[in-house]
């Protein structure tokens, strides 16, 4: 293993910092099961990153940080010890963690598969993108943790363990047979349920396997509406598209009604004539926004002038209207150059069924007006995606479809930070779920986390047994109070 001189770490965005004691970079299983019994000698912690893409502290440390980078590429699905069954099912494949989503992608159209589902961003690692319960828009899509069969995983102790459904793909006999004591295997939809959405504080992914599908084609479509237009349609429009999601722009024009750009996707058969593969969708805005001149002066836009910012968001919006681009299904998912703009973020996740989510934004609309009377603005339009539910007891997503609410800010924009904990704190009445991997204030308020999340306490049973010396313990888990170090 090769370890970094540097002593500073530094997130994607630079809002985020931590001074671990070293910085590694394994190759091998082997390395991580060693890399965690040192840092229990040592009496410190261990924490793996993989793109350095969450807005919040999930990755922070003070002990042994991970860069997993090196711990890339698929691995054969069979390892000896799945079940018939899964061994011959052609929508499974075992991954390493490290591996970068954009880097998957290439390896799965190789072989002619494809994600069934992803986000607008695709230089996360896997193992982050299914710690963090990552997800793209679409009613009928669960978020990365359920495309999730199995994972293996390097516990305290440096212990290995397998966890998968009580069905899961592994067989039981074939697995002991193969690894005697050296590795466990645990077949428990709790376990299982709980590790899938862990947030780095149950152990490191080793590697997973995931369900795919058949490469696939999108054909995405972006108009510009009202919300007011969409909002007595939205429950069809959800269910009349593959894909489905809302840009929203939080201030009202000249007739009173908030513009949106409605963006759909949906799969078509792959085309004579598709549209470009590079990912300019709109040039011009495209090759603006990877100037690094362009960041400089949205930076001081939005300390300086936050207000005049929002006086573009119309144009803006109608700029990014398309009726048709084409392509293969990851290059349509990933939003493009708009991804190196400078940023932060906060996700709050509420119940898409009744009328909550409607309401929701109804509310959103209002607390924009509000903070726009305390001269506190939004920076960019406020994205809208639509997630099914999901299993993972710590999903935002658990237990109900739901609309993930993205708030969107330049990075320096005055007030930001104010203006984003403002709408945690008035959304929290529509059981607004933080995004672990984005800014969000969540502390040490265990009924807080028990009212969001119904299993809590099956997760966090999980959490301590597998944490059970406290190597994973961080200073997000100091945050929310779950570290095992106070404890013990």
């Amino acid at each position: 293993m090769s370890a970094s001189a540097r002593t500073t770490w530094w997130n994607h965005a630079h809002d985020q910092r931590c001074h671990p004691r070293r910085i590694e970079h394994p190759r091998t299983v082997d390395e991580l099961v060693e890399l965690v019994r040192e840092a229990e000698r040592e009496r410190t912690s261990v924490r793996a990153v993989g793109a350095g893409h969450a807005w919040s502290d999930v990755a922070l440390t003070d002990g042994l940080l991970l860069e997993t980078g090196r711990l890339s590429g698929l691995l054969e699905l069979d390892d000896g010890t799945l079940r018939p069954a899964a061994r011959e099912d052609p929508t499974l494949v075992r991954v390493r963690g490290g591996t970068r989503v954009r880097d998957l992608n290439e390896l799965l159209r190789a072989r002619g598969l494809a994600l069934r589902n992803m986000g607008g961003y695709d230089a996360q690692s896997i193992a982050g993108v299914v710690s963090t319960s990552t997800h793209g828009s679409g009613i009928t899509f669960g978020p990365f943790p359920d495309a999730v069969r199995s994972l293996d995983l390097v516990i305290a102790g440096g212990a290995r363990v397998r966890v998968e459904p009580a069905a899961g793909p592994t067989d039981p006999a074939a697995f002991a047979a193969r690894h005697g004591d050296a590795r466990t295997l645990e077949q428990d939809d709790d376990e299982f349920a709980a590790a899938a959405c862990g947030m780095g504080s149950l152990g490191l992914i080793e590697s997973l396997v995931l369900e795919v599908r058949d490469a696939f084609w999108l054909r995405e479509v972006r108009r510009v509406r009202t919300w007011e237009e969409m909002r007595p349609e939205l429950a069809d429009a959800l269910e009349a598209h593959n894909h489905h999601e809302l840009f929203l722009n939080p201030y009202p024009g000249k007739n009173g009604r908030h513009e949106l750009l409605v963006t759909t996707r949906d799969v078509v058969d792959e085309p004579s004539d598709p549209s470009s593969g590079d990912g300019m969708r709109h040039p011009l805005i495209e090759i603006q926004s990877s100037i690094p001149l362009v960041w400089v002066l949205l930076r001081l836009a939005a300390r300086f002038a936050p207000s005049l910012m929002r006086t573009q968001f119309g144009r803006t919006l109608r700029r990014m209207e398309d009726e048709n681009y084409t392509q293969i299904s990851y290059r349509v998912f990933n939003i493009g150059a708009a991804n190196k703009l400078p940023a932060i973020s906060m996700e709050l996740g509420v119940p898409a069924e009744g009328d909550v989510h409607l309401r929701t934004v109804d509310r959103i609309l209002e607390i924009a007006a509000e903070c726009a009377r305390r001269r506190r603005f939004h920076t960019s339009p406020i994205a809208l995606r639509f997630v099914a539910p999901s299993k993972a007891l710590a999903s935002m997503m658990y237990g109900a479809p739901t609309m993930m609410i993205e708030l969107i800010l330049v990075s320096g924009t005055r007030h930001g930070h104010e203006l984003l904990e403002t709408y945690e704190r008035e959304l929290a009445p529509f059981g607004a779920r933080p995004h672990w991997g984005q800014y969000n204030t969540l502390g040490d308020d265990a009924a807080r986390l028990r009212a969001l999340y119904p299993r809590w306490d099956a997760w966090l049973a999980t959490q301590r047994r597998f944490n059970a010396t406290g190597v994973f313990d961080s200073v997000f888990t100091d945050r929310i109070g779950i570290s095992r170090r106070e404890q013990i």
